[in-house]
């Protein structure tokens, strides 16, 4: 017999942060979480997104052993303002069982009905800048930070309670041997005089923190026109401040700016955290800190985060700027991949940045929908 219970207390979010550690603890390309962290993620005193949002965690128990997880979500922003009547759904993982899956997506689904919403869709978290995405191909290769794993027959059962794809995504890569100088060195002087543009580069998190209200700013303006996109608001920013650019080499934050010193682009790299995360498996202390310390110094593999540009210099050439300041970077670090997160694969106008680089598709990922009846 299925048992759905809601994970209420700290020891029952615990024990729902800490259920994928038993599911994958045989999978050698699942990325761990740090527990602390994602506490702190499903704190409602503590993270700003429940001042617009709200979330249910369930688990699911089967012969007293829990069997799968999910969170139901309502981003309030999405409902009320886009007029997206949408019940999102995720941090789901399940045993392979469909009725386990069958029995956690009804309480999504019988939350969505009381909220007189009209579907469905995950998996998604709170916001744009968390995790997305049901993989669907490349399951032999690493996991990241910044990306949810889940095992083949998830596609499966989701298939099979009737769910359609909703959203396409792809994942990227290409060896940093890819890039060819010649190919933005000249075109980003003229740019940059053209419109009187300047890159900043930093050495310090601190020298940073000025400009990161505006690049959140540039942020909402820049995917405003996606479907998806639900907008940043001011409390959510000092929150990712702390969480995000911490993480962050400062020489892997670049900006560009105009000669009023106003943001008109910007780009953050993060150095690949996997491997030091399955090292940490999923505690900083003894040992996980200095793993990922280890990381952030010395990886020789790199993700692009974010990038953003205005939209009245987007096919300006300004990547052109960006892409210099990262070249002699990623040069001086010996960097040998270049790994891009999750994109939209009908967001054309990002795919033709990376095109001279000759990008390699090797995951795939969507999310997926179903009416709420």
């Amino acid at each position: 017999m299925i048992t759905i219970k809601e994970a209420s207390t700290p020891k029952d979010l615990k024990a729902f942060v800490k259920f994928p550690f038993e599911l994958y603890k045989d999978s050698v390309n699942w990325v761990p979480p740090i527990i602390k962290q994602e506490m702190e993620t499903f704190n409602k005193k503590k993270n700003p997104i429940f001042n617009d949002a709200e979330a249910t965690f369930f688990l699911a128990y089967k012969n007293n052993e829990i069997v799968g997880r999910v969170a139901a979500i309502i981003n309030w922003l999405e409902v009320k303002e886009q007029k997206q009547k949408k019940m999102r759904f995720g941090w789901f993982d399940v045993i392979d069982d469909i009725e386990v899956t069958k029995a956690l997506l009804v309480k999504v689904h019988e939350i969505g009905k009381a909220n007189n919403l009209d579907f469905v869709e995950g998996p998604v978290g709170f916001s744009n800048l968390d995790k997305v995405g049901l993989l669907t191909e490349g399951f032999q290769y690493l996991g990241s930070m910044i990306t949810w794993y889940n095992y083949p027959y998830y596609v499966d059962h989701f298939k099979e309670l009737g769910y359609a794809d909703e959203k396409l995504y792809s994942e990227s890569r290409f060896p940093f041997s890819n890039v060819d100088p010649n190919l933005f060195l000249k075109a980003q002087e003229l740019i940059k005089k053209r419109y009187g543009l300047q890159a900043l580069g930093f050495t310090k998190t601190e020298e940073v923190m000025p400009y990161v209200d505006k690049m959140f700013d540039l942020f909402n303006h820049t995917y405003a026109s996606l479907s998806s996109f639900v907008a940043i608001t001011d409390i959510q920013k000092e929150y990712f401040k702390k969480k995000f650019i911490s993480f962050v080499n400062p020489e892997y934050i670049k900006f560009v700016v105009d000669k009023n010193d106003d943001l008109v682009a910007f780009a953050i790299v993060m150095p690949s955290f996997a491997k030091a995360l399955q090292k940490a498996n999923g505690k900083l202390f003894p040992l996980g800190f200095r793993h990922i310390l280890h990381a952030k110094k010395h990886s020789k593999d790199v993700i692009f985060y974010l990038i953003g540009i205005l939209p009245e210099y987007q096919n300006k050439g300004v990547t052109a700027v960006i892409f210099n300041e990262y070249y002699y970077e990623f040069r001086k670090k010996g960097i040998q991949n270049c790994i891009r997160t999750p994109e939209l694969e009908d967001n054309i106008a990002i795919h033709q940045i990376w095109k001279h680089f000759k990008p390699e598709v090797y995951k795939r990922r969507k999310t997926v929908r179903k009416d709420i009846q």
